[in-house]
């Protein structure tokens, strides 16, 4: 093991140790040993209603005995179908401490998302909310195929008394009434039993059983169910917190915006905070006004989110209104974190805002600026303890490049997926040469920073030339008018592919196609420039904030057929 090899030894944080070896556990233990450790701790403050860790493990081993009581076994696939909320987290932990296995689902799916992922991985058991926009969506799959029970829980429960006596009445319109049969037993009815026994928890084999089916499309193709392990997930939370190492246990404050169900706060905002014995403030969703009214009352310390979380506070026409600067540090994933998104987050907060790298099939972190020492605007950071990173040719997809020669990002290390669910094929693709070929192409500086250049698939080929969306994007970020942007490429008759770039201005800000391309063209090589500029009020996002680009592509192919 040579700085050569991996160049990031020389540069690596001194209270950090790289090589470490990680001992892995089922993943409930994160939340058995903060009960232990912290139990009179606020573990959750919802909306304004308090948990205990002391209470959150209760309310756990009753929902363990209660799914055991229904015949849910180890490895049984049980859905998440919840935005975030104390419901969830108590589901969560209570599956895995039985053996079986979470699947989660995104709220905003389809029901043709929904039957397919349903289907893939046979789930029997899915816990919902009593809500109009989510119960609906379940019902015509109830009984019709594997799915056997639906878990009810009642939102305006998990509110403090005097919002929860509101909220029923006020948000009546909102609430769904499930019927009472053998198919649906309400989240109450499995709080009723007497907690779990230790005795009575079957033995999980960390390296083998799968604790969570986390569903990933990439940038095209049907959704896949990466199969994480119990050691996979266990091990990513040591490692995050390894990287963390200055923060303290039991005394931060987790602001958890980001959604639960996606990977990257399932780790960083929930399995991290809960390991560590943090409070966490769980948003449901996402609101401007409601989160900086959090941040300035509840003085959160961290904030997790995607690079559009950051740039939505940033432009807030009445962010003067409210002080942020509790906030101590924030990961960025999920995707690029434009250079001025993030030093405009700093100077407002005065925080630490880093950017990380990850895929699902990580579960997901690979990478992340250090949090104290060189953190550079527009690298993913070096590699968390016990990973390797490697640049490998994309001709021969085996290869390792030099330092500084542009390739495929390959990880190696404990938090690398098992395989995809039915999926063989894809699996190996993906899992060959004992590495994870990413399909994100970058390159490692001397230093050992790591850098994303873009993904094979959004890579686009203009007169021969390649050209990388998130490099034009950089440039036009830098645009003080510009608030968000995509860049995709399209299909041209002459140029082979043509670039396409969709911008949001701030408020008040005024900017044509021509005055862009004039910014642009001083800054960057002309075959570079956008061929073709649109101004929009938004840009499609997922539910964590995430700019689909996809939905623009989709949205141009149909407008070519019409």
């Amino acid at each position: 093991m040579t700085n050569q090899q991996y160049p990031w030894l020389a540069t690596y944080p001194k209270s950090i140790q790289w090589n470490t070896n990680f001992s892995p556990k089922p993943l409930h233990c994160l939340l058995d040993e903060s009960v232990a450790k912290y139990p009179d701790n606020i573990a959750i403050d919802f909306l304004g209603k308090e948990y205990s860790y002391a209470k959150l493990g209760d309310m756990v081993d009753r929902i363990a005995a209660g799914l055991l009581a229904m015949g849910v076994k180890p490895e049984t696939r049980v859905g998440l179908f919840m935005p975030n909320c104390p419901q969830f987290i108590i589901a969560y932990y209570a599956i895995l401490k039985i053996g079986a296995t979470v699947v989660n689902f995104n709220p905003l799916y389809s029901e043709r998302e929904i039957e397919h992922q349903i289907k893939d991985s046979q789930v029997e058991v899915i816990f919902t909310l009593n809500l109009r926009i989510l119960y609906p969506k379940l019902k015509p799959f109830i009984g019709t195929c594997c799915l056997r029970k639906i878990v009810v829980g009642f939102f305006q429960e998990a509110l403090p008394f005097s919002k929860a006596a509101l909220y029923t009445v006020a948000k009546a319109k909102d609430l769904y009434i499930a019927p009472k049969n053998e198919h649906h037993v309400t989240f109450n009815d499995l709080l009723s039993h007497d907690p779990i026994a230790s005795s009575a928890l079957p033995e999980i084999l960390p390296t083998e059983h799968i604790a969570v089916l986390q569903y990933t499309g990439g940038t095209t193709g049907v959704p896949k169910g990466a199969m994480l392990t119990h050691a996979n997930l266990y091990i990513n939370t040591m490692q995050s917190t390894l990287w963390m190492d200055k923060l303290e246990p039991g005394n931060e404050v987790m602001m958890a915006v980001i959604p639960f169900f996606h990977v990257f706060a399932m780790t960083v905002a929930l399995n991290l905070a809960i390991a560590n014995g943090f409070k966490i403030i769980p948003h449901p969703r996402f609101d401007i006004k409601s989160v900086l009214s959090d941040i300035q009352a509840k003085k959160p310390t961290l904030l997790p989110g995607v690079s559009t979380l950051y740039a939505t506070i940033n432009n807030c026409p009445y962010l003067d209104k409210y002080d942020l600067t509790s906030i101590k540090f924030c990961i960025s994933g999920g995707g690029p974190l434009p250079v001025e998104v993030k030093q405009r987050f700093e100077k407002i907060t005065r925080c630490i805002l880093v950017e990380g790298y990850g895929l699902t099939e990580t579960s997901p972190v690979t990478h992340c600026n250090p949090l104290f020492g060189e953190n550079i605007s527009g690298s993913i950071g070096l590699p968390l303890p016990g990973t390797i990173a490697e640049i490998v040719s994309l001709e021969d997809r085996t290869s390792i490049m030099p330092v500084g020669e542009k390739g495929e990002i390959c990880i190696r290390g404990p938090q690398v997926m098992k395989g995809y669910l039915n999926q063989p094929e894809e699996s190996n693709n993906v899992l060959r040469n004992g590495r994870l070929h990413t399909g994100d192409i970058g390159y490692v500086d001397d230093k050992g920073y790591f850098y994303v250049v873009d993904r094979l698939k959004e890579m686009i080929i203009v007169g021969g030339y390649n050209v990388y969306p998130r490099n034009v994007e950089e440039v036009i970020y830098a645009h003080e008018a510009v608030a968000e942007c995509a860049v995709i490429g399209l299909t041209h008759p002459s140029r082979g592919e043509m670039i396409k770039a969709y911008v949001v201005l701030k408020d008040k800000q005024k900017l044509d196609a021509n005055e862009l391309k004039a910014f642009m063209r001083e800054r960057m090589t002309r075959y570079a420039v956008p061929h073709e500029v649109e101004f929009r009020d938004a840009l499609p996002k997922s539910m964590i904030g995430k700019i689909l680009k996809k939905d623009l592509v989709a949205e141009e192919l149909a407008k070519a057929e019409s």
